[in-house]
């Protein structure tokens, strides 16, 4: 045994006996004696259950649950159709449309279960597989998208050093000029200062020989010296006169006047919001086969009936009492029917037929089909549209818009099946899909998952979607025509 400390048995242990375990049923998850075990066996609620020697029970291995989480009841049956086991509450509830329903304990007993644990364990290696170049290829992706910013620093910094560059060229020109003036002009200014302090001199001694001449000489030398002394002060005059027409005794001021240039720069520079703009640009991770993740059933599907050998019985039949066209029917999960006229009203009837309530939708429905318990989704072929409503809300909760004109569509596996035809004026404008239909698989935000082209002249007017595969009919070929659709989805949280 893998635990050194024994198990006791369940059963025994209930009427206060402390017995030995020899086998571990793994329905009960609990031990059993040789004596309980027979008794397990032989009765009728578990004699189905699997048990093994204690002495291959492993403690650790988590119990898998055997029951119905939303149910209680236990798992007895089989959905090939959803790959799932159910109890009798699922089958009546969300199975009852499904075909080739099996005892779980037949398909158990026909299961290769290693076959399907090599399968499982295929397949998380491929996960791992895929993760761990997804890890390589993001630590790739962030060292070189480090150097790029480290480039668009470096870019920022060249184009800054050549502004500040050419700036500093343009200041030391502005300066060269400013100092040559400023020294011309310095160097006028004091050599006139130093002419008029000569004057200035000369005056005085002027001054002085006027006074000697007068007291000290005879009247004739008196005048002769008056005159001379006029002679110089009248070239003082004429020094002035001079001094005041010529520049040199002007005041000087020194000024700069703007180029005109540099307004318009500032202001092209205000504008500039940016030196450019910073995107991440998303691409698409190259996903190769060998990673790829697809599910694979444990039970082999049985052999194909042909249709030859089938039959039909009525096991129901209904009075509508509906006077109207009917484009569109199907059975809601809760035994209600959903009724559509075409172009008009979606009818909600009873189980036995009777007009319960009119969904209040705008619009011109045509076909419908349930997404879950509360959820439908109804086509509006004129508004090129497929509108999704929560009819325990009553509400729309969103509206798919398409580029063509949408008419019957199918739900199955998180997405629909929608049948789409071009309008007759868009044909006339595109020469390459004349008449060309095409069923088109989305999500339930709209994004195409798959397209398939249908070269039929007639509308996309029936059509299921089921089991990764389309049934749809051709009305002017008289067939009905089945495409497989594997759709890869690999969702990373």
């Amino acid at each position: 045994m893998a635990s050194s400390k024994p198990v006791p048995c369940g059963p025994c242990q209930e009427g206060k006996v402390n017995t030995k375990a020899e086998f571990w049923c793994y329905s009960c998850e609990e031990g059993l004696c040789s004596k309980c075990s027979g008794h397990h066996k032989r009765s009728k609620s578990s004699r189905d259950h699997k048990t093994i020697n204690i002495n291959s029970y492993k403690p650790s291995i988590q119990a898998v649950n055997t029951e119905c989480e939303k149910h209680g009841q236990q798992f007895n049956l089989y959905c090939p159709s959803h790959l799932m086991p159910c109890c009798d509450q699922c089958i009546s509830i969300s199975h009852s449309k499904c075909t080739g329903i099996k005892s779980l304990a037949s398909v158990v007993e026909k299961t290769v279960i290693d076959k399907s644990t090599k399968c499982l364990e295929k397949q998380i290696k491929s996960i791992q597989k895929f993760l761990e170049k997804l890890v390589t290829d993001k630590s790739k992706n962030i060292r070189r998208n480090e150097q790029e910013y480290e480039s668009i620093q470096d870019f920022i910094d060249k184009i800054r050093k050549k502004i500040n560059s050419h700036l500093t060229n343009l200041e030391k020109k502005l300066c060269n000029e400013a100092e040559t003036i400023w020294n011309q002009e310095k160097s006028q200014a004091t050599e006139v200062i130093r002419e008029i302090e000569g004057k200035q001199k000369n005056l005085n001694k002027i001054i002085e020989h006027l006074h000697t001449v007068i007291s000290h000489t005879s009247k004739l030398q008196s005048f002769l010296g008056v005159h001379q002394i006029e002679q110089q002060v009248h070239q003082c005059q004429q020094y002035l006169e001079n001094l005041k027409k010529d520049d040199r005794g002007k005041q000087f001021e020194i000024k700069i006047r703007q180029n005109d240039e540099i307004e318009k720069i500032l202001s092209k520079l205000e504008s500039l919001e940016s030196l450019g703009k910073v995107t991440s640009v998303k691409t698409d991770e190259n996903l190769n086969k060998d990673t790829s993740v697809r599910r694979e059933a444990q039970v082999e599907l049985p052999e194909q009936t042909s249709i030859r050998t089938m039959t039909m019985n009525i096991e129901t039949k209904i009075e509508i009492n509906m006077m109207k066209v009917v484009s569109d029917m199907i059975c809601l999960m809760d035994g209600r029917v959903l009724v559509v006229e075409q172009e008009r009203n979606v009818n909600v009837l009873t189980s036995d037929g009777k007009l319960q309530k009119q969904l209040p939708i705008s619009g011109k429905a045509y076909g419908v089909t349930q997404i879950n318990q509360n959820t439908i989704a109804i086509t509006y072929p004129f508004e090129k549209a497929i509108k999704i409503f929560n009819m325990k809300n009553e509400k729309v909760t969103k509206v798919i818009i398409l580029d063509k004109t949408c008419w019957r569509l199918s739900f199955s596996n998180n997405a629909l099946a929608v049948g789409l035809m071009q309008d007759i004026d868009d044909d006339e404008d595109d020469d390459d899909d004349d008449d060309a239909g095409e069923i088109r698989i989305i999500d339930l935000e709209g994004n195409t998952l798959k397209s398939i082209q249908v070269e039929s002249e007639s509308d996309l007017e029936h059509l299921v979607y089921c089991n990764d595969r389309v049934i749809y009919s051709i009305f002017d070929g008289n067939a009905v025509c089945c495409v497989g659709v594997q759709i890869l989805m690999v969702t990373l949280l």
